[in-house]
């Protein structure tokens, strides 16, 4: 069974080699983040086109990018033997995310419209597959975009990043998908200096606790909330905890940018302001709160949506919590 199952695999990724081969003899630019569908795009435009016609580019987000993340994907891509570039998304994610969370804007404007703009000629190679909104909306081929992956599932990616034994780069958030820090701000970035350094910080800060006393998180995350003025933290840890440690964590977590933290290990409500189109559409508010925020939370999650009357707010922001009594 364990033949037939790598033969599938080893089948797949052929008929992705030949695709490749087939249609972009004169090369691939990969968006390269170093995880696991980015870096099996790599893997498999190498092997159908040689080392000389693959580039790797990664659009770094500044403070938003994890530390290990950004030090093992310039790694990864020396292993692969690929040329590797760096491409600032600094300020293109920053305009974006001033007007509520929008990871679907942030990826099709700030990352690979920047790795568009870097590269004006070339097609981009990205990762796009069934386990994510584009894989299920989008198209395969779509302007300069060609996403290998598209008919994959998760778990054939992951199938076969092991088969080849592909170097993946890991923060340690999730083991579900990673990405950068700002997903976990839960609220417009107004001002970075605050809304922005309280979820950067914080995350660096739970992720490094963590390595330090050696607990293996499946889910590992400080949520930003809170009104404008106010920055609360929503620590997230699956399995919990321990209550020693939990404490530790909560002085590390004492900077001040953060006003209030809270570690969460009983279920929740949160109260979330939407924009009006988001507010009037019961399946756009069922798809980010279950598709965006219910996903990274260590506990269920209930809502209370609020209309909001910002004119700013083209998404959602989230202004408190309460413990769900049930």
């Amino acid at each position: 069974m364990q033949g037939l199952c790598e033969g599938r695999i080893q089948t797949l990724a052929e008929i992705i080699i030949n695709e490749i081969k087939q249609n972009f003899s004169q090369g691939l630019v990969v968006a390269f983040s170093g995880g696991e569908d980015s870096s099996l795009v790599a893997y498999l435009a190498k092997e159908a086109l040689g080392p000389d016609r693959v580039i790797l580019a990664t659009v770094d987000f500044g403070p938003a990018t994890y530390t290990k993340i950004r030090e093992q994907a310039k790694l990864n891509a020396q292993k692969l033997g690929l040329k590797h570039i760096i491409i600032d998304g600094t300020k293109k994610q920053r305009k974006i995310l001033r007007y509520g969370p929008n990871c679907n804007a942030c990826t099709r404007e700030a990352k690979l419209g920047s790795v568009l703009e870097a590269f004006p000629s070339s097609v981009v190679a990205t990762g796009a597959n069934k386990s994510d909104s584009w894989g299920l909306t989008g198209l395969k081929f779509f302007g300069r975009l060609y996403s290998p992956l598209f008919d994959l599932r998760k778990d054939e990616i992951r199938k076969m990043v092991k088969l080849f034994q592909i170097p993946v780069a890991k923060a340690g958030e999730s083991s579900f998908r990673e990405g950068c820090k700002m997903k976990h701000l839960l609220k417009m970035l107004i001002n970075p200096n605050f809304h922005g350094r309280a979820v950067w910080e914080s995350n660096e800060i739970l992720l490094s606790f963590l390595d330090e006393i050696g607990y293996k998180a499946e889910l590992a995350n400080v949520k930003i909330i809170g009104p404008l003025s106010k920055n609360i933290a929503l620590v997230n840890v699956q399995p919990f905890l321990p209550l020693e440690y939990e404490q530790k964590l909560i002085e590390r977590l004492k900077i001040n940018c953060i006003d209030e933290i809270h570690v969460v290990k009983q279920p929740i409500k949160l109260r979330i302001l939407a924009n009006p189109g988001i507010y009037n559409d019961e399946k756009a508010r069922q798809d980010i709160f279950m598709g965006f925020i219910q996903r990274d939370f260590a506990v269920p999650l209930k809502a209370e949506w609020i209309k909001s009357t910002n004119n700013r707010l083209r998404t959602f922001q989230v202004v408190g919590y309460e413990i769900d009594a049930g």
